[in-house]
């Protein structure tokens, strides 16, 4: 089953400053695989997702984290919710590097 990936605002930006950013050109790269990978299977094991408790999605849906990259200082993170729940729908709602 593929997903559905839909962008909210805060993703959407956090993505075009990225495809701008000339120096971050490895993190949109590895960003891009990671949503990729998520479209195609948010359980993929490369992702390491798992249900981030501290914030909530659109509608109180949970919300979980992706790992874009792993083991890099700042390493980036891809947030996302299924919403509407039980759907093929995956809402990103940040993309960004984790705190060092």
């Amino acid at each position: 089953m593929s997903f559905t990936l839909r962008y909210g605002e805060t993703a959407a930006s956090q993505l075009q400053q990225l495809e701008k950013s000339k120096h971050l050109k490895a993190q949109l790269k590895a960003v891009c695989k990671a949503l990729r990978l998520l479209g195609q299977n948010p359980k993929h094991p490369g992702l390491h997702s798992h249900e981030y408790t501290t914030l909530v999605g659109p509608g109180n849906s949970k919300v979980w984290e992706a790992y874009a990259q792993n083991r890099t200082p700042g390493a980036y993170r891809i947030f996302f919710s299924y919403y509407p729940p039980k759907s093929n729908i995956i809402h990103i709602i940040a993309i960004v590097p984790h705190p060092d």
